[in-house]
């Protein structure tokens, strides 16, 4: 499938911000810089809806511990919007192909979510809170550029999609301790914020 390079890109892209690739991808389609982008993703309402989006993350990406709950809220979003957006891609009729490039699409979508949703964990143990705006900048505007570079260069930028996607796989694991050490910080603060004696046994009269 010669659109095969860009499912993958777009699925890789969408792990990390998927509103952005719709609205990237219905721009550039709109905007008749690429045939590739089919006409349900260059309707007005879904570029509206998706920019509005993009902007909601756009915030909440930069805010410690707010991203980290906005990822998680992802972790279904992201994946199947991942999906939609390759199946489309790929013709969207319901054939073997197509459902193909949804799954592939899918499953890309849902590995650099891990990867971006881990990574913030991470980040997430540093006190201060400039390195959350750093990374998040950087993720925008990877994606963005991948995604640029995608509709004019589909299988360069599937090579390079798929050395970040390792790479990050690769980070995960060195960062292992500090995604734990988050994961504890974050059971400790609910414990806190559950009223005295919640959860404990009956008073006996």
């Amino acid at each position: 499938m010669s659109v095969l390079p860009l499912v993958f890109t777009s699925g890789w892209a969408s792990g990390i911000n998927a509103y952005a690739v719709v609205l990237l991808l219905g721009l550039f389609g709109a905007t008749g810089l690429t045939d590739e982008v089919p006409e349900s993703l260059q309707r007005t309402d879904v570029l509206v809806v998706a920019g509005v989006l993009f902007l909601c993350e756009a915030v909440a990406d930069k805010i410690p511990y707010v991203d980290s709950a906005w990822d998680t809220a992802h972790t279904v979003i992201r994946p199947v919007a991942g999906a939609v957006v390759a199946a489309l891609l790929a013709g969207g009729s319901g054939s073997l192909p197509e459902l193909a490039a949804g799954a592939i699409g899918g499953s890309t979508a849902l590995m650099s979510h891990l990867v971006k949703a881990g990574t913030r964990m991470a980040v997430n143990t540093s006190p201060e809170p400039f390195s959350n705006v750093g990374v998040s900048v950087l993720e925008d505007l990877g994606v963005a550029g991948i995604i640029t570079f995608a509709v004019f260069h589909p299988v360069a930028a599937a090579v390079i999609a798929g050395v970040l996607l390792l790479l990050g796989l690769l980070v995960l694991v060195f960062l292992a301790s500090r995604i734990r050490r988050f994961l504890r910080r974050r059971a400790r603060r609910r414990e806190e914020r559950r009223p005295a004696g919640a959860g404990g046994p009956w008073p006996h009269g």
